[in-house]
């Protein structure tokens, strides 16, 4: 109850600042879609708790909620944040515009978090509400309300917006407005410029004003004089490595990049950074340029002084088994997947994606959480100044197919599926706080040939088994059997609705305590998914629009592999036989099982591989005493004790590394 009344508050202040709309002259319809929809949010999520609960339960079953509702209120306060940035008239106006108006964080960041907290609440009402009420009939009806809604003809995107779409904030009409609201705040940006510039405005521009309403108005990657930035409000502050330095301009800071080189060079680089507008991909804004002395001056979308690698670093002790909360680190792999996918839909791929290749920011007083994004992507690196480890180990971001010695040059490495092996390098130092390989006593040659015949990092055994299986999947030695990034985005999020929803489960696993599993294996789920949708196959850059959907989506499957489940376990007790496998093939759903493998087609989709040539069948995943295992309530974790054969399958544990068949 007290989640809902601070959502209440953050709702409200944000239509009491948007009572001031008339002022507002930096994204006014990117700020006017936020404030709407995050009134509909609060109209979604009470209008739920309405239809699922009672109000004398709230001490007792509303209390699976505070956890979801606790992240609603975080990305809602982030909106506000953004509305009162727009508005606030202290400072420099043109230094706030330059900052904002190429943003796409309205959208691509703050309705993507308010859109999938809405998700998570929506199904953590309906799962208290299965057990609130003291009537059979109330259970029986609430049961059969949910398997309707959760029914498989649902699986189709345009009758989910139809039925669902005003529930989950994907109205035909807030999606229409998603996809415009950044164009028409650009439109609206020009008009405005016209009027301050033009002989009827009250007031008189200065002649740099008049320069700078130029710089606003012409699209990213337009090459500007120098002396429009190099002015009197212009310094460097400090540098932050390589070309990028901190600057103060027009009274704000900002991140820029200096180089000198060939023109042409050059301007193919800046023409590729300002292509690309996407919050967890650094980009350039504003680019300038010195004829004469044949400098450039790139202005990036953002200050973020620190690389991934560093921070690990400084947030790593020996206190904490890992450096971050396990909810955090999800939230950091989940922004970088989110950033490549955005790249590969753009047909982009980065080649040197590692720690010191991701910036990040700590976010003030928000739970660890930091801001993240990509960087050192493009045709040479030199706009970006790509960090390339220059150690003999820099081989140990490189996928193994790229370290054969016929594979030669940069270019080599800019593949699809290199990339998402770059990632779950990434994502192991995530976990574990360890550079992969740190602890290997082999350097150079002798560790590149190593991963080229299957060596991987170790995880330590606390590692939830849902992230390591995830993560082997991706550094799998057969690039064909990698997800792609749009595939490991929706796995990524359905796993932080789990932890959410679980919030025992991050406690848990801060603690080293037994690890436990989410009910069903999402990569399974996300495979089955990839079958059936046409869209998902061909590996498209998702909309934000399209997140519901995909939750959705998993949630309709996770019900059916449960309730599957739970009437083989009837109907082997009924008839006394021995108890069914747990994870059986019921629905084509199995458990999380990094070792089954399967193949993932460079068009994103996947499909099992046959069994191993020696042909046996692996055990089936029962009991000692052979009656079927317990099976978890949807959304819940699984506890795994020793013995219990629902754990998933571990590979034989080494000092240095395991030499396996790719996977493990």
């Amino acid at each position: 109850m007290e989640q809902l009344r601070q959502i209440g508050e953050v709702v409200g202040s944000i239509n009491a600042l948007m009572a001031f709309e008339a002022d507002l002259r930096i994204n006014p319809r990117q700020c006017r879609l936020l404030a709407e929809t995050c009134a509909h949010a609060l109209d979604a999520i009470t209008g739920n708790v309405r239809a699922h609960l009672r109000f004398d339960e709230r001490g007792t079953k509303w209390r699976a909620l505070e956890s979801p509702l606790r992240e609603l209120h975080r990305a809602l306060r982030d909106a506000e944040g953004y509305v009162r940035q727009c508005l606030d008239p202290r400072g420099s106006w043109w230094a706030r515009a330059a900052a904002m108006v190429h943003g796409t964080e309205c959208v691509e960041h703050h309705l993507h978090n308010i859109l999938w907290c809405v998700s998570v609440a929506v199904d953590a009402i309906e799962a208290a509400g299965e057990i609130a009420g003291s009537e059979p009939d109330d259970h029986a009806r609430t049961r059969l309300l949910l398997a309707s809604k959760y029914d498989r003809d649902m699986l189709e995107p345009k009758l989910f917006q139809l039925v669902h779409g005003k529930r989950y904030l994907v109205s035909r009409e807030l999606v229409v407005r998603m996809d415009a609201a950044w164009k028409e705040d650009r439109w609206a940006l020009s008009q405005l410029l016209d009027e301050m510039t033009g002989p009827a405005a009250p007031k008189r521009l200065t002649k740099n004003e008049h320069r700078l309403a130029e710089v606003l108005a012409a699209p990213r990657g337009r090459l500007h004089p120098a002396s429009i930035l190099l002015g009197d409000d212009y310094s460097v502050r400090r540098r932050l490595g390589g070309r990028l330095k901190e600057v103060q301009w027009m009274g704000e800071s900002f991140a820029m990049k200096h180089f000198i080189g060939d023109g042409e060079a050059v301007g193919a680089e800046i023409e590729l950074l300002a292509s690309v507008a996407h919050p967890n991909v650094a980009h350039a804004t504003y680019c300038f340029h010195d004829e004469e002395r044949k400098d450039y001056f790139v202005v990036m979308d953002q200050l973020m002084a620190k690389d991934l690698g560093s921070y690990v670093k400084e947030v790593s002790c020996p206190r904490r088994r890992t450096p971050f909360p396990v909810i955090v680190a999800i939230d950091i792999m989940l922004q970088i997947a989110r950033g490549m996918e955005y790249l590969h839909a753009k047909g982009m791929y980065h080649g040197e994606l590692n720690p010191s290749n991701v910036l990040v920011r700590p976010r003030q007083a928000d739970g660890g959480y930091v801001q993240v994004k990509v960087t050192g992507f493009g045709q040479s690196g030199i706009a970006m100044g790509a960090n390339v480890n220059g150690d003999d180990n820099a081989c140990i971001w490189y996928a193994p197919e790229v370290l054969k010695p016929e594979v030669a040059g940069a270019e080599s490495r800019r593949t699809e599926k290199a990339d998402v092996y770059s990632f779950a390098m990434i994502c192991f130092e995530l976990l574990t706080g360890k550079v992969p390989f740190e602890d290997n006593h082999l350097q150079g040659d002798k560790t590149s040939k190593n991963i080229r015949a299957g060596e991987r990092p170790l995880f330590p055994f606390q590692t939830p088994k849902y992230l390591t299986a995830l993560t082997k999947r991706c550094w799998h030695a057969d690039p064909e059997q990698r997800p792609g990034f749009s595939s490991v985005c929706r796995v990524l999020r359905y796993v932080k609705r789990f932890l959410v929803m679980n919030p025992e489960q991050q406690q848990q696993a801060a603690q080293g305590d037994e690890p436990v599993v989410p009910p069903v294996d999402y990569l399974d789920l996300e495979m089955q998914l990839l079958r059936k949708l046409p869209a998902w196959q061909r590996g498209e850059g998702a909309r934000v629009s399209d997140v519901p959907f995909q939750m959705f989506a998993y949630k309709v499957l996770e019900r059916e592999k449960i309730a599957g489940v739970a009437q083989a376990r009837d109907k082997a007790s009924d008839s006394g036989s021995e108890g069914n496998s747990l994870y059986g093939d019921e629905n084509g759903v199995g458990v999380m099982s990094p070792d089954r493998p399967s193949s993932v087609a460079s068009n994103g989709t996947m499909r099992p591989l046959p069994d191993s040539s020696d042909g046996k069948k692996p055990p089936s995943a029962k009991k000692a005493d052979g009656k079927a295992a317990r099976q978890p309530v949807a959304g819940h974790p699984q506890k795994v004790k020793p013995g219990n054969p629902a754990r998933t399958p571990q590979a034989p544990r080494r000092t240095l590394g395991v030499k396996t068949d790719g996977v493990s």
